[in-house]
């Protein structure tokens, strides 16, 4: 293992954290999927979470958002919000682009994208409409498209639509659950890039990502989960020349891309 990265979660990168999660145990009934999880995200940075599937990535995301019960403790902006709903985590600023991107395909485009406003209306934001403007700015595509049912998107588009939902609440920290899942290589590289647009505007993001090789090159900070546990951690510069790492996420990869 290499010197730079830790086994399991640990409580904080460097920096000051807008998010910590400490012991976070969640699932499904009776069965429980995330076993002690720990991990944060500081702020104005990417933390990605790698790992196979079916290892609890997307179960910590919904317990993060509310979607799922869960113990432990999550903090928020130096808050522990783990008694709050769904609504009032929204309500804080924090959103979450599910990996089934859950749009209404019969609505357009800027009618999905409205909906997304819904927290800025709640704080009686007058200057909300500015914000379909930003992410017209950030997704030209959508733009064009604006009229269109979304169910007549693209999957590359659906996954920007997705993205440009959750922003129209202008929130402090985005969750997104496998952005690149079934996109064509281009694709994947233009939402990527639109993290790390975000990154530089001051958006945290808590990446879910079963590409781990396109998640480690934009974040800061990753964690590895396997069956439900974090078993590594680091900077992602670390993660990424780790030789447990290089053999178990990374060189699957490279052989894919030969």
């Amino acid at each position: 293992m290499d010197a730079s990265t830790t086994p399991r979660g640990a409580p904080a990168p460097s920096g000051e954290a807008l998010l910590r999660v400490v012991d976070l145990h969640a699932g499904y009934g009776r069965a429980e999927v995330l076993h002690g999880v720990s991990l944060a995200a500081g702020r104005g940075s990417v933390a990605t979470v790698i790992g196979p599937n079916g290892a609890g990535k997307s179960t910590l995301l919904n317990a993060l958002m509310g979607v799922l019960p869960s113990r432990g403790r999550i903090e928020y902006q130096g808050e522990d919000i783990g008694t709050l709903t769904l609504e009032e985590r929204v309500m804080r600023g924090i959103a979450l682009v599910p990996e089934r991107r859950e749009l209404f395909g019969s609505m357009s485009v800027e009618d999905n994208l409205l909906l997304g406003a819904w927290r800025q209306l709640r704080l009686s934001n007058r200057q909300w409409r500015g914000q379909l403007e930003t992410v017209y700015a950030l997704f030209g595509r959508l733009q064009e498209r604006r009229t269109q049912p979304a169910g007549t998107l693209s999957g590359g588009e659906r996954q920007m639509l997705a993205v440009g939902r959750a922003l129209m609440s202008r929130p402090t920290l985005l969750m997104l659950d496998e952005p690149s899942l079934g996109l064509a290589p281009l694709i994947v590289r233009d939402i990527f890039s639109t993290i790390e647009r975000l990154r530089a505007s001051g958006v945290t993001i808590l990446l879910v990502e079963q590409n781990a090789r396109a998640a480690l090159q934009v974040a800061d900070h990753g964690y590895v989960m396997e069956t439900g546990e974090l078993v590594l951690d680091g900077p992602a510069t670390a993660l990424a020349s780790d030789p447990r790492v290089i053999d178990t996420y990374l060189g699957a990869q490279r052989e894919r891309g030969r």
